[in-house]
């Protein structure tokens, strides 16, 4: 959209400032409650698939589940990759194999027919004959456990597979939110030769989450619910994320002109175009009077959700 000059006269943020936010510590009851119950059925199972965001590969992925977990053949399916920027996939996957992760496979869950589910069950397969089943051999099922951070799309690869492999619908409640899933170790049946089985499992995030960066990732990506966080600085983020980045999509989305830094501008024009207006009551020398005023809320929640949805171009946060 613009030259190298002209961007850099737009004094463009090259760090973010965190301040004295704190991200909060989103660790619910039945987040403990949910870890204890993985821990002590570990013994059915054969085979652990984690589900991350492919946008955040790196961040927020809860260390307690490769030390808790761990002791089971692991694939890590990185879902929504449709809304990532895939252009470092390499970098991310060495990254990875230095963490000694080597089984990983980017998925797109919602899309009808994806390519990459269809090599769940080969790659499952194939890791549980390499590894030893233990008291299980004698078993001809075979039992896997699907977990991951909350709202990265577990529920939405359990019904894919369901779906490509039973050709069933939904098994597993899906939305849009975090915290969906509280039951506990659901079993739920997604392949006939072999006979396979799930075990849903609630999103369980590390008690302690790294950083504020690694929270503000997460929370950009839906994982940590809004509220808990801040939606103008979860917007704010976005913003120096996008420009930083020089996506710019967001400029012709909401007809800016020009990139912006500063969230407050963009937040009532965002406002303006969209028509997300309040009356607020102001106190003047004649008396009460209402005026329209922006509605800046609206404006963050519309800007976040554009983001989510893949509206603002695709994105890689790590």
């Amino acid at each position: 959209m613009r030259g190298g000059a002209a961007l850099a006269a737009l004094r463009l943020r090259t760090s973010f400032e965190f301040g004295n936010r704190e991200v909060a510590k989103w660790f619910p009851g039945h987040m403990a409650k949910g870890l204890k119950k993985m821990q002590a059925s570990l013994k059915k199972v054969d085979c652990i698939i984690e589900v991350h965001d492919a946008r955040i590969p790196l961040s927020g992925r809860n260390p307690m589940f490769q030390e808790a977990l761990g002791v089971r053949p692991h694939l890590l399916v990185l879902n929504k990759m449709d809304l990532a920027d895939l252009t470092s996939k390499q970098r991310i996957l060495r990254q990875l194999e230095q963490q000694s992760i080597q089984n990983v496979l980017f998925t797109d869950c919602l899309r009808d027919r994806d390519v990459n589910v269809k090599k769940i069950v080969p790659a499952v397969t194939e890791l549980i004959q390499k590894s030893d089943r233990f008291h299980r051999t004698e078993n001809l099922e075979y039992c896997l456990m699907v977990i991951g951070v909350p709202n990265v799309g577990k529920s939405s690869l359990i019904n894919a597979m369901r779906r490509m492999y039973l050709k069933k619908g939904k098994a597993s409640r899906v939305g849009g939110e975090p915290g969906i899933t509280r039951a506990v170790l659901t079993k739920i049946q997604v392949c006939e030769r072999p006979l396979m089985y799930l075990l849903d499992t609630p999103g369980v995030f590390s008690p302690r989450i790294e950083s504020l960066e690694v929270g503000m990732k997460l929370a950009l990506c839906g994982t940590i619910l809004d509220h808990l966080v801040g939606e103008e600085i979860i917007a704010d983020y976005l913003l120096f994320t996008l420009n930083k980045q020089q996506k710019f999509d967001y400029v012709e989305r909401y007809q800016l002109g020009e990139p912006c830094d500063d969230l407050q501008t963009v937040l009532k024009k965002i406002a303006v175009k969209l028509g997300k207006t309040q009356k607020v009551k102001a106190i003047t020398g004649v008396g009460d009077i209402n005026i329209l005023m922006p509605n800046y809320n609206a404006a963050a929640y519309d800007f976040i959700r554009a983001f989510r949805k893949g509206e603002l171009g695709k994105v890689m946060l790590d």
